[in-house]
């Protein structure tokens, strides 16, 4: 019975989706592209801007020259640089604070999935003052525009210049939940491959398996649209060709340049086809043990998929093909093995490991609790979870 209703909420859902004015965020793209930007702000009539980073961005200098475009273009900024991994409530709260102090404007997203986390939450809080952060957890509680803001990925991973969603932490609960709202799309990404050719392995490893997570989440749900599909592919195919190479040789710009795409794409496709249990897996353990999300979500993928079965073998196989991971044929059942077992290969090449060694167990029972919550009805997963099913999960990758 219950599955039924997953289905049922899933079907009218996705409909009700269809109808939805979907967008895509303006594209700044290529090598110094960046230096575009200021013009594009000054020409949009914004005089102040609140630039949402964290320490170390700032640290290393990453947004010297675009600082300097700003102020040639006779644009204030002030930078709030204390996001954190897996930013808080009280991240945006002090963000939003500066922003209206300083009669700001727009929004600058610099950084990693963090700082556009915490900056679309800046931009949900001035657009409904008097709702919380967590009175916005979930589907469509913004409901109103924010204001413009600007997403710059210094990682190819999150994706979150192209998506709807925010993801947060509550500081006091350690629940890691979304908010998810159209008025959340930025208005203007910019992918420039320069900002990420210092970007360490470990980064460009775990970020770069994040995105093939939404890759594959999406493509193999139930809620695909013609688009989202061929994003997916697209995805797939740009990470399983540059991903090792760009870990390998981070000054390779070629590489950097097409995971920046596959990100954009991932990131395209699962805001509107949504993602699965690994998400839903690896939020619980980034709000319990502040745990990476893309480490997590890489070392989770093919538990998941090995759950789900027969349920994805079809469209695995396809991603194999993709993948150039069919060339001596065989059933669906073997094709899917084969792009599960290379997901498996790729974490370890770049040292991943198979399992983590932080999970509490006594805490399982409250993750499981929350994983469910957030995953069930909404997610369109090819095969639903039971409460066995996703503690099985749990225990299968203790170390």
């Amino acid at each position: 019975m219950y599955k039924s209703y997953c289905r049922i909420y899933q079907t009218v859902f996705n409909v009700f989706a269809y109808f939805l004015p979907w967008r895509e965020p303006e594209l700044l793209q290529g090598r110094n592209s960046l230096n575009e930007l200021p013009g594009l702000i000054k020409s949009k009539g914004i005089d102040c801007l609140l630039i949402v980073t964290d320490k170390v961005i700032v640290s290393i200098g990453l947004m010297d020259g675009l600082l300097n475009g700003l102020s040639e273009e006779g644009i204030d900024y002030i930078i709030y640089d204390e996001t954190v991994p897996n930013p808080t409530i009280s991240n945006i709260e002090e963000a939003l604070q500066v922003y209206n102090v300083n009669q700001c404007r727009g929004i600058f997203a610099f950084g990693g999935g963090s700082p556009m986390d915490c900056a679309k939450g800046v931009g949900a809080r001035v657009a409904r003052p008097q709702k919380s952060i967590p009175e916005m957890r979930g589907i469509f509680k913004v409901r109103k525009k924010i204001p413009p803001l600007f997403a710059i990925p210094t990682t190819s991973g999150t994706g979150s210049e192209a998506t709807i969603a925010a993801v947060i932490t509550d500081n006091k609960t350690y629940e890691k939940y979304a908010i998810n709202d159209l008025a959340l799309i930025p208005q203007v990404a910019v992918l420039d491959p320069m900002l990420t050719v210092n970007m360490p392995q470990q980064i460009t490893s775990t970020t770069g398996m994040d995105a093939l997570t939404h890759a594959v989440e999406a493509f193999i749900g139930r809620s695909n649209t013609k688009k989202t599909k061929q994003y997916s592919r697209e995805a797939v195919r740009l990470i399983f060709e540059n991903l090792y190479e760009a870990y390998s040789h981070g000054k390779n710009l070629l590489a950097r340049e097409k995971m920046q795409k596959a990100s954009f794409l991932a990131g395209l496709a699962f805001t509107r086809a949504y993602v699965g249990y690994a998400h839903a897996i690896a939020h619980t353990l980034g709000g319990f043990y502040a745990a990476p999300h893309g480490l997590v979500n890489a070392i989770v993928l093919p538990y998941v998929l090995e759950f789900y079965g027969e349920s994805a073998h079809k469209p695995l196989a396809e991603l194999a093909d993709l993948a150039n991971l069919s060339v001596s044929g065989g059933t669906l059942e073997q094709k899917a093995g084969r792009f599960i077992a290379a997901i498996k290969s790729l974490n370890k090449s770049m040292g991943i490991p198979n399992k983590v060694d932080f999970i509490v167990e006594s805490d399982i029972p409250l993750m499981v609790k929350r994983a469910l919550a957030e995953s069930n009805p909404l997610y369109p997963v090819p095969k639903i979870m039971s409460n066995n099913d996703m503690t099985k999960i749990y225990y299968s990758i203790i170390k």
